[in-house]
C-alpha cells in the first residue's frame, strides 16, 4: 500500500460535501498524535484507484471487519473496539482534532483493532474499498444539515446508499443513527426502498439502540428530551 493519502482536485464541478473544514481548535497532544501515531494507526490510501485496501495486510489476521463513517471523536469506535476484541475496525473522518483524540485513546487502551483514514467518506468508500468488504457499516449522529436548504449536504442521499451496500457482505449490516426526526424519516424511506437491503426491526426504527454504544453527546440529548432514532438494515 502506498503511504499516499487521498488526494482530491478541485474544481468548479467538485460534488456538494456533505461536510465543512471546520477551524475547530486542536490541542497540542491532538496535534502531535496525529504526527506520530498516525503512521501507526493509520491507513494512507494510494493516490491509484487500482489498489485497494487490504484488510488482511493492515491488521495481520481475518476477522470481522466494521466500518464507521464521521467516526467524530472517535468515542463509540473506541467502546466497540474494546467490547469486542475479536473484530477489526476501519474509521473514516475529515477532522483532525477528532482524528487526534481517538490516536489518544487508541494508544493508552492498547487497542490494535482500530485503523483510521483522514479523509472524505464518499470517496474513499468509492475508490479504496473492494466490493463485499464490511461486515457491518455505521453512520452515527452524522451532521444533520437542518436547514433545508442545506439538505442536500447531508452525507446519506441515493448514492450513497447503494455505494454503502456494495461494500458490505451479503448478510452484512448498515446501522444509522440520528437525533433529527426528519433525517431519520428521510433515511429510513431510502433505505426501504433498496431491494438489496431488508430491516431487522418490524417497526421501521430499532429499539435499545440495536447494539450501538450510547455517546455522551447521546446522554446529553437524551436528558434534553431529544428523540434518537436507529436504522439497522440487511443485506440480502
Amino acid at each position: 500500500m502506498a503511504n499516499k493519502q487521498v488526494q482530491s482536485n478541485s474544481s468548479r464541478h467538485d460534488p456538494v460535501r456533505s461536510y465543512v473544514i471546520r477551524a475547530g481548535r486542536m490541542t497540542d497532544a491532538q496535534r502531535k498524535a496525529v504526527h506520530e501515531l498516525l503512521p501507526r494507526y493509520g491507513i494512507f490510501v494510494s493516490t491509484s484507484p487500482d489498489e485497494k485496501v487490504d484488510a488482511l495486510h493492515v491488521f495481520g489476521r481475518k476477522a470481522p471487519l466494521m466500518l464507521e463513517v464521521g467516526f467524530g471523536n472517535g468515542e463509540a469506535l473506541i467502546e466497540m473496539a474494546r467490547s469486542n476484541p475479536e473484530h477489526d475496525f476501519i474509521g473514516i473522518e475529515v477532522h483532525k482534532p477528532g482524528i487526534g483524540h481517538l490516536l489518544l485513546r487508541i494508544r493508552d487502551e492498547g487497542l490494535d483493532n482500530i485503523r483510521v483514514i483522514h479523509g472524505d467518506a464518499v470517496q474513499i468508500l468509492s475508490n479504496f474499498f473492494q466490493d463485499q468488504l464490511f461486515d457491518r457499516i455505521c453512520l452515527f449522529f452524522p451532521d444533520p444539515w437542518p436547514k433545508k436548504r442545506h439538505h442536500k449536504r447531508r452525507i446519506f442521499t441515493p448514492h450513497f446508499a447503494g455505494l454503502a451496500v456494495s461494500k458490505l457482505k451479503i448478510g452484512g449490516v448498515l446501522h444509522f443513527a440520528t437525533d433529527w426526526q426528519d433525517y431519520a424519516g428521510q433515511v429510513l424511506a431510502l433505505l426501504e426502498s433498496e431491494p438489496a437491503l431488508e430491516n431487522t426491526a418490524e417497526s421501521g426504527f430499532s429499539e435499545n439502540r440495536a447494539g450501538r454504544p450510547m455517546t455522551k453527546f447521546e446522554q446529553r440529548g437524551r436528558k434534553l428530551g431529544h428523540g434518537v432514532w436507529d436504522i439497522v438494515m440487511r443485506k440480502r
